[in-house]
């Protein structure tokens, strides 16, 4: 019997469940993926003839810079045997009955000393002349060394800028043209980090390190040379250890190439996250969701690390690897060349060193040159995404010049048999079979419920994508054999979201058409209804509009955006939702604006708000992706379908319309007003603008960076310290290994001045071994740094993004408003100063390119509307130029230095060596004491000059950790710890506005709420009600503490809202606003989001989604709750989006309800359905409604009216109709009331 109680709920999460347990099983399936990178010289793709000739140049002067170092060994050898044999000669004239006559030693009675083996002994060697000749023979390698080396670094990094910034071009131009399905699967952010990381890393790949590359690989062939030169069985002995040094580096690069790609994936993921992030931080603000968020950002990094700590590992042990092999060849050498020397003569001491150093040298460049291919590998496996994308033939491409242009165009739109689904959901049917006809100069209205197919009938007329079946056709020509910018060029759309640029009203304005004249502009705005509003403004077209326009009030912007498709004189108007942001006055005045600018053009026309269709000619019927119906309104109504069913349900919501008066009567009372705070505007602005600018100059002084000290960067590193010890350790045994080989190297020569024979083999036996226990300890010695420091360094960059991704989060949102702070920039950041100060080098990118790529990837559907792909190339391009001249500079002053780092050895030689014939002669040094201290000092000069060309690489990492410092140090405005402020456990709702003055930071000159004071007792429902941008939206940003007043308070239960916390707050405010932003995660997801302080379950959410209506249609999907939503929710169509929000805000269980517009976005059976939800939701809750649909809010408690940032009157609707003031003529007029 308990069965039968089985309650509906339960089971809807039972079939979830086992749904998300199959696609589990599914899923693991997919996750074998490959990663290939691309041909090294492919890398070089973009180089011109004259970027060859450097390259070409560069190469040669690195080619025959490699020979210097092998060619100071002949040299050298040289200079050993004019050393030993002068050391022979001071231990023979040390008796006193020899003497040196004719260069021979003699007996004191004339007669020849002859050796053990025959030989006699050469004498009278000038030390001092001989001395002095080889020191010039070192100034000329050391010029010559000078000039070659500043040649190949120059050449290769300037070729490489040039490279590097045709590259960049090149993507960006590509990204621009292809189609908009391609954006559906391709995350904003992960394009903005391929823009700045990847293509950082193919440049590393095909600058400098070449030329390193080919000089160490010149070195390695001639050091060889100088080998067989001198003694083939020695040197044949020494290469045949060599092929393990070439196989060890070529596994080396293989795994690297592999692990960096996977690196790279994981980093463009956590970059995507943080996009999304900072793009809608609103929200995330509002539901509290910076924790959660964070642990998202990390989850990713922690991948990333992963595969960084495996690269590193890697490396560490073919590091390893190759020293051990270098030093154990170095025994084997030095054993069998003592042979050769000792025991058949074949050999010289001196040609030992040179026969033994040529083959060494050559092996150590060879080992030295993996780093050079760890470069190659990362460039390789970041240009396979970027060349790929290059690569890729865009389905419609935006740039061709193909296709025909019509003559003459009527304007007939059909659709014949379309079938459609969006490329990123290809298993759900938008448009099944659809047949339609619009008729050249006649307005075609479509109706429909939300997810009929409506927005994506107006995306297939403006080929943003080609239909899987059937065509599009104008005046009876396939649209896709038209050309595609002539195409849109006849185009004017706008939409229910506008999309605006980061600038002037007027460029705004201009980017329809180029060329316009200011007068054309003007002409537009009025059309638009949009000419009073700019003029009131102080920068009047001037003014700029914010990020995405966030300065303009909904309305402002759309009439913007109206202009926008005006001033282009379109044939075909695309009217998407266009005045649902609009008030009743806009409306009105905008709806009369568009229906003059249909006259005479083909119109398509979406609308949730039937009343504005009615005129139209045709209306069509929509439904599961098909024309149902089609006919003017009172042909519809007769048939009683789908547009009878909607407009029924509309009327029945209408009872405003009930209230009849002659819709000719205006209200003057605005006028009044306005001039009151006129003239109280006047009075307080000067003061106010002071204010604001001091404020600013204190604000910028806090911003200006410190320096950051080494020791905070470590203080970062702390909890790995057992790591930095290990590694520390490990770099002390390298570093020692060094001076211990200077000691090792001058003991080996000492001993060929031994006369005695087998007291040589002992010695040289005895180093030998010393050099097989230096090899093993160098092995576990660089595997232990390496390791370490991989580990330390990828947990620290880590931790370093996560904490200031957190820093970001914390900021309050005034913060977010400044231009340097827009989510390009900032995801930039993260991606670069966090990696830098690890020590990661590349080429800084300035916040201002993140900027125009991150705007125009993220409103590519604008632009490509607009057919503006072009100009936001040019845009893209004309940013580039600066860094790439830096670059350009930058390379010289790297080449100088490098060129005298490399001179500088040559010329230490010279002049060492020169005062040491002299102390050997004057002042009786032995050889081998100098041969120990100068190679000692060589060597540490060497890894001195080696670790200072880390300097840049450290001066980077001290820029980053300064600019990443400041962020975390700033201290926001508004705290949102949990542990600051005020909480109190009976919260019961009450909401006071008292005197609230308050303008936006970024736009201080325009004062938005003028002493506003209104009340909301607990329980109640408050409804703003004026016309756009008269600070509706503005209280609620307030209430939220998104901002705080400039003067006044709001009052919380009696508190004020600043001494509150903000956590604490928040978490009682539920908020669903006009346009919800969404994440790119689950439904489910999504909806959790409501309450992010604990866990919500699967029966919260399905409960939640029931009461927003919701859980019928997420059934219908085939992953049902799992199902992916898409960048910003791009996947659903407006009224599901606006669902989901409902439902996230009602899980949430909120004691304040805030709904900003929260219905506009739904047709009219949605509507009816949520206002049902939403009036639920209020019960027993503080509600505060913005609508600019006045049917929505009569049963609010109070209704407030608002006129440029104050209150004209409040009351019941009833109190208000029988006050017969704005709010009557409102309801029954639509009247001006700003």
């Amino acid at each position: 019997m308990k069965e039968a109680h089985y309650s509906p709920d339960h089971q809807d999460l039972k079939t979830y469940q086992d749904d998300k347990a199959t696609e589990m099983m599914d899923g693991s399936d997919k996750r074998k993926e490959e990663m290939l990178g691309v041909g090294y010289f492919q890398l070089f793709r973009f180089a011109t003839w004259v970027d060859i000739a450097m390259m070409v140049v560069g190469g040669v002067c690195a080619l025959i810079h490699g020979s210097a170092f092998p060619l100071m060994l002949l040299i050298y050898g040289m200079m050993t045997n004019t050393f030993v044999a002068y050391e022979l000669e001071v231990q023979e004239l040390a008796d006193p009955n020899k003497t040196c006559i004719n260069n021979t030693i003699t007996w004191t009675n004339g007669s020849v000393v002859e050796m053990a083996d025959n030989r006699t002994v050469q004498c009278g060697v000038d030390i001092e002349a001989q001395m002095t000749m080889f020191a010039y023979y070192y100034t000329g390698i050391g010029l010559g060394a000078f000039i070659l080396s500043y040649l190949q670094i120059a050449l290769w990094v300037s070729a490489a800028a040039r490279q590097t910034q045709r590259i960049r071009k090149t993507y960006f131009r590509k990204i621009m043209c292809m189609e908009i399905g391609w954006f559906d699967c391709n995350s904003v952010g992960e394009l903005n980090t391929r823009i700045s990381d990847d293509i950082n890393k193919i440049n590393n790949a095909i600058a400098d390190q070449v030329a390193i590359f080919i000089e160490r690989l010149s070195a390695f062939i001639f050091g060889f040379l100088v080998g067989f030169i001198g003694g083939w069985k020695l040197t044949l002995v020494v290469i045949g250890v060599s092929p393990l040094i070439g196989l060890a580096a070529g596994l080396m690069a293989m795994a690297v190439a592999r692990l960096t790609g996977r690196e790279l994936q994981a980093y463009a993921k956590a970059g995507a996250i943080a996009d999304e992030v900072l793009s809608s931080i609103r929200t995330v603000a509002a539901f509290s969701g910076e924790d959660k968020e964070t642990e998202r950002y990390d989850r990713n990094l922690e991948e990333a690390q992963t595969w960084g700590v495996k690269k590193g590992i890697i490396i560490a042990t073919f590091q390893g690897f190759l020293w051990c092999i270098i030093f154990l060849c170095y025994a084997l050498g030095f054993w069998y060349g003592s042979k050769l020397v000792i025991d058949t003569k074949e050999l010289t001491p001196g040609t030992l060193i040179q026969v033994f150093f040529g083959v060494l040298t050559g092996a150590l460049n060879l080992g030295q040159a993996s780093p050079c291919l760890e470069a190659f590998a990362s460039g390789r496996a970041a240009a396979k995404s970027v060349f790929d994308t290059i690569n890729r033939v865009p389905k419609i491409d935006c740039f061709t010049e193909e296709g025909h242009k019509l003559e003459r165009v009527k304007g007939d739109l059909e659709f014949h048999n379309v079938k459609f689904s969006y490329p990123s959901r290809p298993d759900i049917k938008i448009l099944d079979d659809l047949n339609l006809v619009v008729k050249s100069g006649e307005t075609t209205a479509f109706v429909g419920p939300s997810g009929s197919g409506k927005s994506t009938v107006v995306q297939l007329i403006q080929r943003f994508y080609d239909p899987q079946q059937g065509m599009v056709t104008l005046d009876g020509h396939d649209i896709r054999s038209l050309n595609i910018q002539w195409l849109r060029s006849l185009i004017g759309i706008v939409e229910q979201e506008p999309v605006l640029f980061a600038t002037t009203i007027s460029e705004n304005i201009r980017y329809s058409q180029p060329g316009v004249t200011m007068e054309e502009i003007i002409q537009a705005s009025k059309e638009a209804n949009a000419y009073n509003f700019i003029m009131a403004l102080p920068q009047k077209f001037d003014t700029l509009v914010g990020d995405g326009g966030s300065q303009m009030s909904g309305g402002q912007k759309q009439r913007i955006a109206i202009a926008r498709a005006l001033v282009r004189k379109p044939r075909i108007l695309l009217l998407d939702m266009a005045t649902s942001a609009l008030d009743n006055e806009s409306e009105a005045v905008v709806q009369e604006a568009l229906d003059k600018a249909r006259i005479g053009r083909t119109t398509v026309t979406i609308a949730h708000r039937l009343s504005t269709i009615r005129k139209a000619d045709v209306i069509v019927g929509f439904e599961h992706g098909s024309a149902v119906e089609r006919g003017s309104h009172s042909e519809l109504l007769e048939r009683k379908g789908v547009y009878f069913t909607l407009v029924t349900l509309q009327n029945q919501g209408s009872d405003a319309s009930n209230y009849k008066t002659n819709s000719e009567s205006q209200s003057q009372m605005s006028n009044h007003w306005h001039d009151d705070i006129c003239e109280v505007e006047v009075k307080s602005g000067s003061f106010r603008m002071d204010i604001v600018k001091k404020t600013k100059k204190m604000e910028d002084a806090m911003e200006a960076t410190e320096s950051a000290p080494v020791t905070r960067i470590l203080k970062y590193n702390q909890p790995e310290w057992p790591y930095l010890l290990l590694g520390s350790v490990g770099a002390a045994l390298n570093g020692s290994v060094s001076p211990v080989y200077a000691l090792l190297f001058s003991q080996v020569l000492g001993i060929f001045s031994i006369a005695d024979m087998d007291e040589q083999r002992r010695q040289i036996n005895g180093v030998c071994i010393l050099f097989v226990i230096v090899g093993i300890v160098s092995f576990f010695s660089q595997f232990v740094q390496g390791f370490a420091f991989a580990k330390s360094g990828e947990l620290l960059t880590r931790r370093l993004r996560k904490v200031g991704f957190q820093a970001m989060l914390k900021q309050e949102i005034r913060w977010f408003d400044d231009p340097k702070n827009s989510p390009g920039a900032l995801t930039t950041r993260l991606a670069t100063d966090a990696s830098m100060v690890q020590g990661v080098s590349g080429l800084v990118i300035v916040d201002l390119i993140p900027q125009v790529s991150s705007e125009a990837i993220a409103n590519i559907r604008t632009i490509a509307g607009l057919a503006k792909e072009q100009q936001f190339v040019d845009m893209y391009e004309k940013q580039l130029e600066p860094p790439y001249k830096a670059a350009k500079k930058k390379a010289q002053v790297y080449a100088i230095f490098f060129a005298f780092a490399k001179c500088v050895i040559f010329m230490a030689y010279a002049a060492s060596f020169r005062y040491g014939g002299y102390l050997v002669t004057n002042e009786g040094l032995h050889y081998v004491i100098v041969f120990r201290v100068i190679s000692a000092i060589v060597i540490s000069g060497t890894a001195l000059g080696r670790a200072s060309s880390f300097t840049p690489d450290y001066a980077k990492a001290k820029i980053a950790a300064e600019q990443f410092f400041t962020l975390l140090d700033r201290v926001p405005r508004i705290n949102i710890s949990q542990a600051h402020g005020l909480k109190w456990t009976d919260f019961k709702g009450k909401i006071e506005f008292k005197n609230c003055s308050f303008t936006y930071p970024s736009r201080p000159d325009i004062q938005v709420l003028r002493g506003l004071g209104v009340t909301v007792r607990p329980g109640q429902t408050l409804a703003f009600v004026g016309s756009s941008g008269c600070g509706k939206s503005t209280c609620v940003q307030l209430l939220e503490r998104f901002y705080d007043p400039d003067l006044g308070q709001v009052l919380i239960d009696e508190h004020p809202s600043h001494g509150v916390n903000v956590p604490f707050l928040r978490s009682q405010i539920g908020i669903v606003s006009q346009e919800p932003v969404l994440f790119n995660c689950t439904i489910a997801e999504n909806i959790q989001y409501g309450d992010n302080s604990c866990t919500v379950s699967m029966e919260d959410v399905i409960e939640a989604s029931k009461k927003a209506y919701l859980h019928e249609f997420v059934m219908s999907l085939p992953h049902k709750y799992e199902t992916q939503v898409g960048a910003h929710g791009s996947q659903l169509s407006r009224g599901q989006k606006q669902r989901i929000a409902i439902a996230r805000a009602i899980v949430r269980n909120p004691k304040i309800l805030l709904l900003d517009e929260a219905t506009s976005a739904l047709d009219t059976e949605s509507e009816k359905t949520v206002q049902v939800a939403l009036d639920e939701a209020r019960q027993g809750r503080t509600c505060i409604v913005i609508a600019h649909r006045l049917s929505t809010i009569q049963t609010a408690d109070i209704i407030a009216v608002m006129s440029q940032g104050t209150i004209i009157e409040q009351g019941t609707h009833e109190e208000l109709m029988a006050k017969k003031a704005a709010y009557y003529k409102l309801v029954t007029t639509g009247a001006p009331i700003s």
